[in-house]
């Protein structure tokens, strides 16, 4: 028991540690390469600099239009070259929000966004087959053979004369749509569309179907736009404000991590060792969701890392009060474990009702705090109750300290 105990502990340390360097620092292993974690997080407007625009629809329009308008927006937007920009409509107001991260020329940006688009069906011999005035209309149906969701094209006439000779040309091979310079849909012709009428199949879903008949069915925005809000952040916050952040986080988790250990001793040491393991689960969380880190999503994160201890505490006061009983050191673990669960497990919840509320009824900023807010304390609970508890357990598992003096605050 001894043995696999400081064996597990042993082993766990080593792979903590290891994960922890490799995420801040990246790791060459011959052709594969992991790059560090700072590279890998988008960074939001605050941070990074860049265009924010509100545009705002003249007159009334549907949701469907505006939907439409904004896929047709991201297209553009994306054309520009951009990652991580986001467009997106506002609740409530007939808005739609562009954020576009490295971008200062506000100007440039609203002329790409207004301009018309191109739609093209292009051949296997890259001319062009059709263009966006052929097309008559293009709705959302399901394949009858399989259920699938399709694409319904109607052409015009001399489109349909167009598409026909195409189809019969192109019969097994690909001919591919694009909006300006971006490949929408690359279907394989089946059969000869002799009438105007074909299905486009292949899309995953009907939300897809539905970008993609909306994207064929208008070039051209289907609703005029007027700029409400325009503005350009500059880089220079964010050069301030990210060191700033860093120094905050370094000073605070350090301070944080060094009571734990001269407070709680072993169990403060092991609090440090899910201390780091919660920051490594947050940030994959975060890079694995495309999540984008902003100054309140920052502070979010620094609100979590105090939870996340928080419930350490909890359990180490249930040990503390079982060992000032005489329990044995294994059965005050266990104990303590046990005891303090409902606690961790009611205040987390009421922190994450609290924070969806924020995410799903707040906006811009309020949203990015609410969001790493509520992944840390998921990962923050997730640790607490079985990381924590399994380097606690090896630990005294493996006999390295026995004196019971080391698992208790020197206050009682």
């Amino acid at each position: 028991m001894r043995k696999r105990g400081m064996l597990a502990f042993i082993i766990s340390t080593f792979l903590i540690l290891f994960f922890a360097y490799t995420l801040l620092n990246g790791l060459n292993l011959g052709n594969y390469e992991v790059r560090p974690i700072k590279n890998l997080l988008s960074l939001g407007l605050d941070l990074k600099g860049g265009v924010y625009i509100e545009e705002e629809a003249i007159g009334q329009v549907s949701k469907e239009d505006l939907e439409r308008t904004r896929q047709l927006l991201d297209l553009r937007i994306n054309n520009l070259g951009v990652k991580e920009s986001t467009v997106a409509i506002i609740p409530g107001v007939n808005r739609i929000r562009i954020e576009i991260p490295g971008i200062y020329d506000a100007k440039n940006a609203l002329d790409a966004i207004g301009k018309t688009g191109e739609l093209k069906f292009i051949g296997p011999d890259n001319n062009v087959i059709l263009t966006g005035k052929d097309v008559a209309d293009a709705t959302v149906g399901v394949d009858s053979r399989n259920n699938q969701p399709v694409v319904q094209l109607k052409l015009k006439d001399d489109g349909a004369k167009k598409f026909a000779e195409a189809t019969a040309k192109f019969k097994g091979q690909q001919i591919a749509i694009y909006m300006d310079d971006d490949m929408v849909s690359n279907p394989t012709v089946q059969e000869v569309i002799p009438n105007g009428e074909a299905i486009i199949t292949g899309s995953k879903d009907v939300e897809e179907a539905k970008r993609l008949a909306g994207i064929i069915k208008s070039g051209a925005l289907p609703i005029k736009l007027s700029a409400a809000t325009v503005e350009t952040i500059g880089p220079t916050l964010g050069a301030e404000a990210i060191p700033t952040s860093k120094k905050a986080a370094v000073i605070g988790i350090s301070l944080v991590m060094i009571f734990m250990l001269l407070y709680y001793k072993i169990p403060g040491l092991i609090a440090d060792l899910a201390l780091v393991v919660y920051m490594i689960l947050t940030v994959l969380v975060f890079v694995s969701i495309k999540a984008t880190l902003t100054l309140p999503g920052i502070a979010g994160l620094l609100l979590s890392i105090g939870m996340a201890v928080d419930a350490n505490v909890l359990i180490f006061e249930r040990i503390k009060e079982e060992l000032n009983l005489g329990k044995s050191l294994k059965t005050a673990v266990d104990l303590g474990f046990h005891k303090a669960f409902t606690s961790i497990f009611d205040s987390q919840i009421t922190t994450l009702i609290a924070g969806f509320v924020l995410y799903f009824l707040g906006s811009g900023s309020v949203k990015g705090f609410a969001l790493t807010l509520n992944i840390g304390v998921l990962c923050s609970l997730f640790t607490a109750i079985t990381i924590t508890r399994f380097l606690l357990k090896s630990f005294v598992n493996s006999g390295i300290i026995t004196n019971v003096n080391f698992y208790r605050p020197s206050v009682k």
